[in-house]
């Protein structure tokens, strides 16, 4: 896996980060829209889909090293921002919780790549059933798990909920405050 791109570094890069069907993917096409920019698509749902068994541990390096790739990719191509639909805190926290540990590989670039803002999507939305997802009951669990995590790193973000127009309002407003500082 490869560091942050130094060519890539005036970018503004936005990640969407929380609970399964918190609407993350929704909200990030969206922003891209909006900002006239690309965004990442979760690498992890295209690489389960193709599996023709149930993913594993070991699935999950690969499964990191291809949303960095596509992110390092994608920045080329982002006019000014970049929306990141995930980025490796899902990867490592998803890892602790189902077997215990992260891979060091993984922890290692988690540490080394930055973002300029998450956005913490809550669970006040519906639940929608889908074979990749696993844990309704424990939508809490993880976004607490989350901000934790984003707390601990002291990392900027904003907690995004209420309906899919108010999360589109609240997180054009958080982007729109990082696009202004200088």
């Amino acid at each position: 896996m490869e560091e942050n791109n130094p060519s890539t570094t005036s970018i503004k890069k936005v990640v969407l980060v929380g609970p399964e069907c918190t609407g993350k993917s929704t909200l990030a096409s969206l922003l891209a829209k909006y900002y006239n920019t690309v965004w990442v698509p979760e690498y992890a749902r295209h690489y389960i889909d193709r599996l023709d068994r149930p993913y594993e541990e070991k699935d999950l390096p690969i499964i990191a090293k291809g949303q960095i790739e596509q992110e390092d990719t994608l920045a080329q191509q982002a006019n000014k921002l970049l929306i990141c639909d995930t980025d490796l805190t899902v990867i490592k926290i998803w890892g602790e919780y189902k077997y215990g540990a992260c891979y060091d590989e993984i922890l290692e670039e988690y540490h080394q790549r930055t973002y300029d803002l998450h956005l913490l999507m809550g669970i006040d939305i519906p639940w929608h059933d889908d074979p990749q997802r696993e844990n309704p009951e424990l939508r809490q669990f993880f976004y607490d798990l989350f901000k934790s995590e984003l707390q601990q790193r002291n990392t900027n973000f904003v907690e995004i909920s209420g309906d899919h127009y108010r999360r589109m309002s609240l997180a054009v407003a958080a982007i729109d405050q990082l696009l202004s500082e200088r």
